[in-house]
């Protein structure tokens, strides 16, 4: 079954804009009843680990890694249903395939919980930027 799908993606040049899209309204952790959820975007570059770029939790808090900070900026719509990434200033490191997911918040953040702990994911969408 289905419950994360991504819209968006594609190739840009360097210091160009870029909107992704997760619909996570079909996860069990998005349910009204839950309290303590955590949504989120990760990338995975060649050659690399899949690690946190952007989530926010149900508490409306959001943290951002360091390489993202000021450029990129995630947010929620129709009742949390939506995720958004809106990426500016684009670069080539932030090339890579980015994967929305979902799960249930655990101490200390949502990078954690999601990535160490179960979650929903997508399949991802590719993002190419070039120089």
């Amino acid at each position: 079954q289905v419950y994360v799908k991504e819209n968006g993606g594609g190739s840009v040049q360097s210091g160009g804009s870029l909107t992704l899209s997760c619909d996570v309204s079909r996860s069990p952790y998005m349910r009204r009843d839950r309290r303590d959820y955590c949504v989120g975007w990760f990338r995975q570059g060649p050659g690399e680990e899949r690690e946190g770029v952007a989530s926010i939790d149900s508490e409306g808090d959001i943290l951002y890694s360091d390489s993202v900070k000021g450029r990129f900026t995630i947010s929620q719509v129709g009742s949390a249903s939506t995720l958004t990434l809106q990426m500016n200033r684009l670069k080539p490191e932030d090339t890579g395939r980015y994967v929305c997911a979902a799960g249930e918040y655990f101490s200390p953040s949502c990078f954690v919980s999601i990535l160490d702990f179960r979650a929903n994911w997508g399949r991802g969408t590719q993002v190419t930027v070039s120089s």
